[in-house]
């Protein structure tokens, strides 16, 4: 019996002459295995041939925080809002590497893959999304460390007074962590994208990222600024999303809602000019390697 079924055929065009605002969505959509590949790839390679594996997940905040505890609440005596020192550090640092984690990794996106970008076509935007994803599994781990830390200061110690929740905490987190997703990949395509052509940016970024935390309340709280100069915090997205993910687990915050208003609004088109100036990039980027 013959068959007569018609095979469908399939062809990409790649066309040389796009605008600015031309984003492949559909080539993204077709090349999802490939994306989910890259994933697993970053993850699995990023601890593959270490020695204590995917226990650095756990290791690597725990000693940071410890250190901050240290440096920052017995030396420096720093307020923590009289919450438990270690449980608002470790707090801090969860979002935040997540944060930092994400840029590093999409900064350098477009030059980690330059030899796979000569040899085979797929949408170049794969590439840091794999990584804006593949991070996720580490800051599952982090959030899952807190999780333990906070239920135990929070129901067997009298530090869990102290401690009050907000009752939206299921709520808010995912809006903070798709918040800190967007603002991590648009800052992280744009660092992508310049240094195309200047190549020592991923360095300086390196150095920025270390600065950039201590502008940020990740080692204090927002409430020790003085309110003439919170206005301040709102140029950083990063701020509100620290301050609001304590509120989340501890029921303290300091910023105003108009600050969380336009750090959303700064992440929104940070986002968008990311994906504009990348998607002009990494058009000739091949060409300029």
């Amino acid at each position: 019996m013959k068959n007569n079924k018609q095979k469908v055929p399939y062809e990409i065009i790649i066309k040389a002459n796009r605008n600015w605002f031309y984003i492949d969505w559909r080539g993204l959509l077709h090349y999802r295995d490939l994306l989910f590949l890259l994933v697993k790839r970053d993850f699995i390679s990023r601890y593959k041939q270490t020695i204590l594996g995917p226990l650095w997940f756990f290791i690597q905040p725990i000693v940071t925080t410890l250190v901050f505890t240290v440096v920052f609440n017995r030396v420096a005596k720093l307020s923590t809002d009289k919450l438990p020192p270690f449980l608002f550090y470790l707090c801090g640092i969860t979002i935040w590497d997540y944060f930092s984690r994400c840029v590093a990794a999409t900064s350098i996106s477009l030059i980690s893959h330059a030899q796979l970008f000569e040899k085979v076509y797929f949408p170049r935007l794969i590439v840091p999304l794999s990584n804006i994803l593949s991070n996720l599994f580490s800051f599952a781990i982090q959030i899952a460390t807190f999780v333990v830390f906070y239920i135990y200061f929070k129901y067997f110690t009298g530090a869990g007074i102290l401690i009050d929740p907000s009752p939206h905490t299921l709520a808010i987190l995912p809006i903070l962590l798709l918040q800190t997703a967007a603002f991590a990949l648009g800052v992280g395509l744009w660092v992508s994208a310049l240094t195309a052509k200047y190549r020592d940016l991923s360095l300086l970024m390196t150095f920025i990222i270390q600065l950039w935390m201590y502008v940020t309340p990740v080692i204090y709280p927002v409430s020790t600024i003085p309110s003439h100069w919170r206005f301040i915090m709102a140029i950083n997205p990063m701020a509100s999303v620290v301050d609001l993910f304590r509120y989340a687990f501890f029921g303290t915050v300091a910023l105003s809602l108009k600050y969380l208003g336009i750090s959303i609004l700064i992440t929104v088109l940070t986002l968008v000019s990311g994906l504009l100036v990348f998607n002009k990039i990494e058009r000739t980027f091949v060409d300029t390697v």
